[in-house]
């Protein structure tokens, strides 16, 4: 396995005191997988590059019981793990650069606690979800990704890429949190993890991530894949990043429906997680190009918009300010990739007054929202959304009351969060809508989002408005 750190900082030979490794000599180290070695190929005050190579033994590696092992022997001993980086390699660099991760230099404390340009490659890169799940996880930690599939085989194009990746990042970030992404991210990617995963790693992740993991859009799904999808690990561990994060406590596990569609068979897709691939999926058949996130709140939608490179531009408005705050550190507003900043317009606005930059969009969400608003004041809501900034399309997805008493936690009679005033049945959502498609020039159809029980419904309602003709 092999990974490389690059820098133009000038003199670009301190990074060899940033990484506590001297540039002249090969150095090697045992480590628990293997042999590692740190050499540096290329040095001169212009640019630097440090290599960190790890020679996995994997004979030693199921002697020695370190090994998750499968039930099957020889599958142990021949396996391609030793040759692409996964957890082995994020062991290895905890190992061999273990005071660089904590940003401790004393030659040079300035240099250490200050964003430098870096280049990191990792030429086979294990990737459980492709090119678009490596963009998804380093995008917003401030890095340009550059993620190459490597082919099966280069003499047999026809048999398609494989599940590994040539991975080059590439920005201005600290040495030790770009060595902490590393350690995080590359078993988070692998989705794998080569041994056995006790308590030891919450505090492990929380300790490595906790910087940066807390206001991370992919949060939850860098902590299961880091936690080898231990639900009581994955809880306790989100449970502490959000106290990092200062969020509330129930947008930890914000109406996750037990009963939906899994992608594993152990692990249940959180309802927030359906519910904002419903409306990507709706904004797709659209073929929607600009697209305003009304109340975006915290920005978890906005993130996925601008991940979708047929979007050219993104609005993200909310009313709070505290909300484009938390929005804009999760997105990583000041470290994002100008191309990528270029796209999005994040401002502060009400839903019920007019604004002109609400207007000309060829598509606009309102994803749990209306619920939050006093029945008194949707009808200026309507004329703002619907009249005034007209939409080509409008998506709006809502709570369905009528399938709160398939929450086993939710107390009867009462509403799903504490700040919503109210919660409509499916026959009120569609009142609501008919109406106002009606009085707008729009047409409306409903789309089910989570498990549709035959009973009471699904657990969101989404309704899909669109000018010129049926949805």
């Amino acid at each position: 396995m092999l990974l490389t750190v690059s820098t133009t900082h000038s003199p670009a030979t301190d990074l060899g005191f940033l990484l506590h490794k001297h540039p002249g000599r090969v150095q090697s180290f045992g480590v628990s997988v293997g042999e590692a070695h740190v050499f540096y190929p290329e040095q001169s005050d212009e640019r630097c590059t440090a290599a960190l190579l790890l020679e996995v033994d994997p004979v030693a590696l199921v002697r020695g019981k370190s090994g998750s092992g499968d039930g099957f022997t020889l599958g142990q001993y021949v396996n391609d793990r030793p040759y692409a980086a996964s957890s082995m390699l994020a062991m290895a660099l905890k190992d061999v650069f273990r005071t660089a991760l904590t940003g401790r230099c004393d030659a040079r404390a300035e240099l250490a606690a200050s964003p430098i340009p870096l280049e990191i490659r990792v030429p086979a890169l294990s990737c459980s979800g492709g090119a678009d799940l490596a963009r998804r996880v380093f995008e917003p930690l401030g890095w340009t990704v550059d993620a190459t599939p490597v082919p099966l085989d280069p003499e047999f194009p026809q048999w398609g890429d494989s599940r590994y990746l040539d991975l080059h990042l590439t920005g201005d970030v600290r040495l030790a949190d770009a060595l902490n992404h590393l350690y995080v991210l590359l078993p988070a990617l692998d989705n794998a993890k080569h041994y056995w995963v006790s308590t030891d790693e919450v505090d492990k992740l929380v300790r490595a991530g906790g910087d940066w993991l807390a206001g991370h859009p992919e949060k939850s799904l860098i902590t299961r894949r880091y936690l080898a999808h231990r639900r009581e690990l994955t809880t306790a561990a989100l449970a502490r990043l959000a106290e990092v994060d200062d969020a509330e406590p129930e947008q930890l596990d914000n109406a996750v429906d037990a009963a939906t569609v899994t992608e594993e068979p152990d692990r249940p897709v959180p309802l927030a997680e359906q519910r904002r691939g419903a409306v990507l999926a709706a904004i797709r058949s659209l073929g929607a190009h600009t697209v305003g996130d009304f109340g975006c709140g915290e920005g978890m939608l906005v993130r996925d918009l601008l991940g979708e490179r047929s979007i050219e531009r993104v609005f993200a408005s909310d009313v709070s300010a505290r909300a484009l705050q938390i929005a804009a550190r999760k997105l990583r507003l000041e470290r994002m990739p100008e191309f990528q900043r270029a796209r999005l317009e994040i401002f502060q606005s009400s839903l019920t007054y007019r604004d002109d930059r609400l207007t000309g969009l060829d598509a606009a969400v309102l994803m749990e929202v209306i619920e939050h608003i006093d029945p008194p004041r949707l009808d200026a809501v309507e004329r703002t959304v619907f009249g005034f900034a007209a939409p080509r399309a409008v998506i709006v997805t809502t709570p369905n009351c009528e399938y709160n008493v398939r929450f086993e936690f939710l107390p009867p009679g009462t509403m799903r969060h504490r700040d919503h005033r109210f919660e409509w049945t499916r026959a009120e959502f569609h009142v609501w809508a008919d109406r106002v498609a009606a009085g707008y020039g729009y047409s409306v159809r409903y789309l089910p989002v989570g498990t549709d029980d035959p009973e009471v419904g699904p657990p969101t309602q989404m309704a899909l408005f669109t000018k010129g003709g049926p949805a």
